[in-house]
């Protein structure tokens, strides 16, 4: 049964001063001594636990307005406002790096994907895990492409694809980073080169990169022939990514795509595209959409390594329809979630929770709708836990252009929304749906991203 919960807002005030710098000046507000320890400061011995060197932390969260070219880290244990970092461009996109380590500024028109150094970050030390805590800091460091689009993530690496511009006549190409390659700034970064432009996608396993190829428009299957119909294997030489197999299976119109621990899934017109890896190489088959879709592609993909199920957004761009499907590689099968949101409604961001046994999606009147995982015929399938209203605001007067969103702990069970109407941030505990804490804004947020240091499966024995 669904329970649907009306909350009242917590009235908690951040007491910190919001300070936007210019040009190349940042203030920072931290008001205790960052944590800053070397190597040399302490003994590797072999009695050493992982609690003398890491840190108790519900992380940071950076917040960008959707006023002005401004991105804000707050501390997530007291709400404490950290510093603001005035950006170059004014048309940016926010997510975390692989390790959530960084905040992520992509501005695709000015072909520009930068980084904010969050302040945490782990390091394993083998005989230990390592923390460390800092005051963030804007990166001289960026990626470099023409027009960055699709930002992937997966165990470690994040993956950008470059669309490159016909115009121009600039070619696509992918470039893969670690967080440690851009806290050294390395160069050059694993890269992979095409020699056409494409809207396309790539996603990271280790040394290879699953990415799409974009063949010549007289063989294309796509009906938007900058679109790519198939995916090749690519398998990393030195910083180049040269290509191994071209898997077998068309994806028309090929857009979207995630993973978990064993597939990798590519949206296509007709249904999606499965890959696995099998004796060293990678095999394909086709998952034909559902007869519910009627002509809907699915375009977006959500995966997680703990879930054997993936999450397929099919959406008409016209009549706004929505259908969320569940992908299951494994079982080469997928169905329609028993969900739908109120008709009034429409979904506005999704996430899995970061043990992946729950599906989040926010939708535009400010409900927070969460999706659990449970066995049914040895199929995992997913029914709607609960709905929590997350505002007291009138909905009807969101800003034009703006909506909520949110974003994922990936160190315990708490999901951020941000709200541009009551302009502040709540903080929500998934296993009880309680809000438990609210970070007030004077500015309206476009966007959120939760950086620090996520669980470890590191054991020391």
């Amino acid at each position: 049964m669904t329970n649907t919960h009306k909350f009242n807002l917590l009235a908690a005030t951040i007491g910190a001063i919001l300070l936007t710098g210019c040009g190349d000046a940042e203030t920072t507000l931290i008001e205790k001594d960052p944590i800053e320890v070397t190597e040399d400061e302490h003994d590797h011995d072999d009695d050493s636990t992982d609690d003398e060197y890491t840190i108790d932390s519900m992380g940071r969260l950076a917040v960008l307005s959707a006023e002005s070219n401004v991105a804000t880290i707050f501390d997530l244990d007291d709400g404490d406002l950290l510093d603001t970092f005035t950006l170059i461009h004014t048309s940016n996109t926010l997510t975390s790096s692989a390790d959530y380590r960084f905040a992520v500024i992509a501005s695709r028109a000015q072909d520009y994907v930068g980084f904010i150094d969050g302040g945490m970050w782990r390091e394993d030390h083998t005989a230990h895990l390592h923390d460390y805590e800092q005051s963030p800091a804007m990166s001289d460091f960026e990626v470099t492409g023409s027009s960055p689009t699709h930002i992937l993530s997966h165990d470690g690496q994040m993956a950008v694809f470059f669309d490159g511009n016909a115009d121009a006549g600039t070619p696509a190409s992918v470039k893969v980073v670690t967080d440690t390659q851009i806290s050294s700034q390395a160069d050059p970064l694993p890269t992979l080169n095409y020699t056409i432009n494409m809207h396309g996608v790539a996603e990271s396993r280790g040394e290879y990169l699953l990415a799409t190829v974009r063949r010549d428009d007289t063989e294309n299957t796509s009906v938007a022939k900058v679109l790519p119909d198939q995916v090749g294997v690519y398998h990393l030489h030195g910083d180049v990514y040269e290509q191994e197999q071209v898997l077998d299976v068309l994806c028309p119109d090929l857009h979207g795509a995630a993973q978990n621990e064993d597939y990798v899934v590519f949206g296509c017109t007709d249904g999606v595209l499965s890959a696995h890896e099998h004796d060293d190489e990678y095999e394909a088959e086709k998952i034909a959409n559902i007869d519910l879709l009627d002509g809907l592609r699915i375009g977006t993909l959500y995966g997680h390594e703990e879930s054997d199920s993936l999450i397929g957004i099919a959406s008409g761009h016209a009549a706004g329809e929505v259908i969320l499907i569940n992908v299951n590689p494994e079982q080469s099968m997928m169905e329609a979630l028993s969900w739908q949101p109120d008709s009034d409604a429409s979904p506005v961001s999704y996430a899995f929770s970061h043990e992946g046994n729950a599906f989040l999606i926010l939708d535009s009147l400010g409900f927070l709708n969460v999706l659990s995982a449970y066995e049914e015929d040895g199929i995992v399938r997913w029914e709607l836990r609960e709905s929590v209203d997350i505002s007291e605001q009138d909905v009807s007067t969101m800003p034009e252009g703006m909506s909520f969103s949110m974003t994922v702990a990936q160190n315990g069970d708490y999901v951020y929304i941000a709200d541009p109407i009551a302009q502040h941030v709540l903080q929500i505990d998934l296993e009880t749906l309680a809000i438990t804490d609210d970070i007030e804004l004077d500015f309206a947020p476009q966007s959120v991203t939760w950086l620090g240091i996520a669980e470890s499966d590191h054991d020391h024995e």
